[in-house]
């Protein structure tokens, strides 16, 4: 099992005092720059457009566009695009929205398919050097011949046709002459290698799809090794940065640039960075999303860069996780715990505060005889800029239900029967009576007010402990609340026995139809950010603000998840 590298996110951890050390690709880049060996870098960012991006992608756009903001030099944006099966432009637009809402530019937007002809222009000159054979095995006989890592593999029987033929083979599987999977183009390495992918692997399969940009023009295309490095190089790429799966596919990737006497790029692994209680893998997210177990790529519970965005992350946040995680040679299991102290730390300054109430008691105060007053509030005590708002204050009000007790222990410093609170912006008021219905339960509160103590002008001389959010009930409007929380049970479900779907967090989303909000909350704008008193951070939502107001919860004000699991 990876290691949940929890201690990470641990404020007391971080020395912000001191100037942050190279990482070893920057100390690789300032060395090469140094030496002379490049003038200015050339990175790239390659994602494959199968799916929407997630937190592991957030990590390598921080990481390649980073680098070309600390050294000379600039970053591409190139899809992948060497699967017609599985690709869609939907993926393509909503990948270049999330690089956008990160806060990063592009100096060139590519794609692998606007080298298609070059590329089999490449497989031509390895046939034409005797690097590269069009073999008739299936799948299943080129697995069964590729051997163990113990042993040696067998070659094919058509791993000694002779140039022409295979020239003439591999023109024929471009004109679209065999059918899918008849026929691949291999690279003629050595059989008995040590690294298995250099025993002969596939550069080019039959697929007669229709590509989402070139349509169907091709029927033949390239494997990610046969496209990746020579994308690299005829871009001119400097620093060919990957993910450690790919150490693997390194020798293949300078083997193929030597063969064909290209541009030199090099490739430079790094750690994935995996975040705890959640699935990373395309594949998996895919099932949560075609299973109906979450509403979409985007649904708030999900790792990917537009469902945080739904959920009221901000690029901010995601930059300060990624600079705080930083970047390793061994694979990790990160703390979302990090995440959310990153989102905790940004929105604390950025906030709008506001007052709702979720599970609404009823107070009415007695001796209240004025109208309607207004009292002022401060939108954000972080920033004073933000200035203030009026909130209506009357005789009605609502306050939640889990702030009185009829019968409180010890400590208990909100409101019960004979008990003094101030109401947050207002007034003191004490409780002089509990009302219940029929069947004993408490639906009315009555209270007095201190006349004398209102906020900011308070003569009253008393002291009380507990402050509490309210909402004046004749002014109040209604939103849905969305209270989303973990995906999963468990750090590592990756890891647990069985299938990872048994363990979702059957509570990772609760709903409040009805909650009761202060009126200055009718002009949220989507996008903007709410600090809900005493409740956590929200967001509008995106999808489902329209006929009416959907907030959804960003995250709590503190770590209220840690807490929980001890009891448990």
């Amino acid at each position: 099992m990876k290691a949940i590298a929890s201690y990470l996110w641990r404020p007391e951890k971080q020395c912000m005092t001191e100037e942050k050390s190279l990482n070893f690709i920057e100390e690789i880049i300032e060395e090469d720059l140094k030496n002379g060996k490049y003038k200015s870098i050339i990175t790239r960012f390659p994602p494959e457009p199968n799916g929407y991006l997630h937190m592991g992608h957030a990590t390598s756009i921080c990481l390649n566009f980073g680098l070309t903001k600390k050294f000379p030099g600039y970053t591409n944006l190139r899809f992948d695009d060497t699967n017609p099966s599985t690709e869609e432009t939907e993926y393509v637009e909503s990948i270049k929205e999330d690089i956008h809402w990160l806060g990063f530019k592009w100096k060139n937007e590519l794609y692998a398919s606007d080298y298609f002809d070059q590329l089999y222009e490449f497989a031509i000159k390895l046939i034409k050097k005797g690097l590269a054979y069009v073999d008739d095995s299936s799948s299943e006989e080129i697995a069964s011949l590729k051997g163990t890592p113990t042993e040696p593999g067998k070659d094919s029987r058509y791993r000694n046709r002779s140039v022409e033929e295979n020239l003439d083979l591999f023109k024929q599987m471009k004109a679209g002459e065999f059918p899918d999977g008849s026929k691949t183009l291999r690279a003629k390495i050595d059989m008995a290698h040590p690294n298995m992918l250099m025993r002969d692997p596939v550069l080019y399969r039959i697929k007669h799809e229709h590509h989402h940009r070139t349509g169907d023009k091709w029927c033949i295309y390239p494997m990610y090794d046969m496209a990746h490095g020579q994308s690299d190089s005829i871009e001119n790429v400097t620093h060919s940065i990957c993910t450690l799966e790919f150490v693997p596919h390194r020798e293949l990737y300078d083997w193929l640039i030597e063969k064909l006497e290209i541009f030199p790029s090099h490739q430079y692994e790094f750690a994935r960075r995996n975040l705890s209680y959640t699935v990373m893998s395309k594949r998996k997210l895919l099932q949560l999303v075609t299973e109906k177990h979450v509403d979409g790529w985007d649904d708030p519970r999900m790792p990917t860069i537009s469902g945080m965005r739904r959920r009221g992350y901000t690029p901010e946040a995601i930059r300060d996780f990624c600079d705080r995680v930083g970047i390793a040679k061994r694979d990790n299991v990160i703390d979302v715990g990090l995440l959310e102290f990153c989102v905790r730390e940004h929105l604390n300054k950025v906030a709008i505060r506001r007052m709702v109430v979720f599970d609404p008691l009823k107070i009415v105060i007695t001796n209240y005889t004025n109208d309607i007053e207004l009292v002022e509030g401060e939108d954000n005590p972080e920033d004073e800029k933000t200035g203030s708002r009026e909130i209506p204050f009357g005789k009605e009000l609502y306050i939640e239900k889990e702030d009185f007790m009829e019968h409180p222990p010890k400590k208990f410093f909100r409101l019960y029967p004979g008990g003094m609170v101030r109401l947050k912006y207002a007034y003191i008021i004490r409780c002089d009576e509990a009302i219940k219905d029929e069947k004993g339960n408490i639906i009315e509160l009555r209270c007095t007010y201190i006349p004398e103590s209102r906020s900011g002008n308070d003569t009253s001389g008393i002291n009380v402990k507990g402050t509490l959010h309210w909402v004046e009930l004749t002014h109040a409007i209604t939103a849905e609340v969305r209270l989303y929380d973990r995906l999963f049970k468990v750090e590592d479900p990756s890891s647990e026995e069985g299938d990872f779907k048994d363990y979702i967090n059957p509570d990772s989303l609760q709903t409040v139809t009805t909650a009761y909000a202060e009126p200055a909350l009718k002009n949220a704008r989507i996008r903007e950010h709410y600090q809900f008193l005493r409740k956590g951070y929200f967001t509008l939502d995106n999808k489902d603000t329209y006929a009416r107001l959907v907030f959804n919860r960003t995250v709590t004000l503190k770590d209220a998840w840690a807490k929980e699991q001890k009891k448990r």
